[in-house]
């Protein structure tokens, strides 16, 4: 009888793709499975995530793998998307659904909030978080209290999703640094605790003991460390913390471009809130400054634009390669580097586009216009601090022309295009090293290619 292969087992679960990987001792990743679930809807009828769908998933995937002929699971971990509970009954059940993070946070409760609990700007300061309504996941808590009283009493657990993923498997509800440290506005920065208001509302007794995010928990029958689960932006982190020793900047690239500096803890400004800087914490429970830019996809937006324009087929700009002569012909608005910044609006989408010859010339001018915010952007949590690297993952680390305009913006720090392939469910199974794993972390789980200045 051929011997099990001894793996981890990762559930990675985004708002649209469920994803399941197991990576061997030596972090290569030996199998995945992605899967679409259908939403449901609240009694609202906005759609949300359909928890039971998700859970009987989860369970029926794990059972699966844990009684495979050629696998043998000897930890498990769990990443996930944040600003969602998974709310709960004595009875350990959900008992209403999960609701969705984009759906409008009533009007009618915004100003009593923060007029009963010392004002927006303070409270931004205080939680550290710009007011994002129920991306703000508390405040989702908060709607129930005052405004579904019988429902809110019905909820006997409140458990950030990763948390709740974690518990499907490990039957242990705990609370994490990660999910409530990510825009929850649970916690007081200032105060190293949950905030006031979360006991006043009667929401801190329905939250679960904090543990550490590199903790485990064994599992009832099988003895499997279970890991406690992580939000997934900063399980993202990990791989990067756990492998390079000198100060850095993280800028996660996707829909939202997140610039992630763990060396920068200082408390923020009314000014950069404003400019939507925010704190998250590490797994170790530190705060790591960062900012926001919604450049993913305003890039996509203008990329449907130019093609339809210039009656392009698509896909036709990922061809383009850097032009330094178009480059030097073209003229970004430049920011103002004394000034505030609006990182939402985007100069790009006011431009007329007949202005340009071809799609490559308005092209180079999308990207410098984009590369120009996303420098301030960064410029906002490196500071004085004494970073001297720039890591980019996800989809502009593909792009040549956005990672050639950042280094030129950056000329006396080392830029690199990084890649850590499934950063999320990799730094899951990284921050548990210790617990399922005797060999050392592999340096090359962070791939990266320096891009020079021109």
């Amino acid at each position: 009888m051929m011997k099990k292969v001894p793996v981890i087992l990762i559930f990675d679960i985004g708002k649209t793709n469920k994803k399941l990987l197991l990576f061997s001792r030596q972090y290569k990743m030996l199998h995945e499975e992605t899967i679409q679930l259908e939403e449901s809807n609240d009694e609202d009828g906005f759609p949300c995530e359909n928890i039971e769908l998700l859970s009987n998933w989860v369970l029926n995937r794990y059972q699966h793998w844990n009684s495979s002929d050629v696998y043998q699971i000897i930890a498990v971990n769990f990443s996930a998307y944040g600003a969602s509970f998974a709310l709960l009954n004595k009875e350990g059940k959900p008992c209403l659904p999960l609701y969705n993070y984009l759906k409008p946070f009533p009007e009618e409760l915004h100003q009593p909030f923060y007029e009963q609990y010392g004002g927006e700007e303070k409270f931004a300061l205080d939680t550290a978080s710009p007011l994002l309504g129920n991306l703000n996941s508390g405040l989702q808590l908060y709607r129930l209290a005052r405004q579904h009283l019988s429902d809110f009493k019905m909820v006997k657990y409140a458990l950030h999703l990763p948390q709740y993923i974690s518990y499907l498997v490990s039957r242990k509800m705990v609370s994490d640094m990660t999910s409530l440290g990510c825009h929850t506005a649970l916690w007081d920065f200032t105060k190293n605790k949950y905030h006031d208001w979360v006991f006043r509302e009667g929401i801190a007794e329905k939250l679960k003991p904090i543990q550490p995010s590199d903790a485990c928990t064994l599992h009832g029958e099988s003895n499997i460390p279970v890991g406690m689960g992580l939000h997934d932006s900063s399980a993202a982190l990990i791989p990067y913390l756990k492998t390079i020793n000198e100060p850095f900047v993280l800028v996660s690239t996707g829909t939202w471009c997140i610039s992630l500096n763990p060396f920068n803890d200082r408390p923020l400004t009314v000014s950069e809130l404003k400019q939507d800087c925010l704190f998250y914490f590490s797994y170790q429970g530190r705060r790591v400054k960062a900012s926001r830019l919604f450049a993913g996809h305003e890039h996509e937006m203008q990329v449907k634009r130019l093609l339809e324009h210039f009656q392009i087929k698509e896909d036709f700009h990922k061809s383009i390669q850097f032009d330094y002569d178009i480059i030097n012909k073209l003229t970004a608005d430049m920011l103002n580097d004394k000034d505030d910044f609006n990182p939402h609006y985007f100069i790009f989408s006011t431009r007329n586009l007949q202005e340009y010859s071809t799609f490559k010339v308005a092209y180079h001018q999308l990207m410098l216009d984009l590369v120009a915010m996303q420098v301030r952007s960064i410029q906002l949590v490196i500071q004085d601090t004494n970073v001297k690297s720039i890591y980019v993952d996800g989809g502009f680390s593909h792009n040549n022309i956005f990672m050639q305009l950042l280094s030129n913006s950056f000329p006396s720090f080392n830029v690199y295009a990084a890649a850590v392939p499934q950063a999320s469910a990799m730094g899951a199974a990284v921050v548990i090293h210790e617990h399922w794993n005797e060999s050392a972390i592999p340096i090359d789980i962070v791939q990266c290619k320096q891009i020079l200045p021109l």
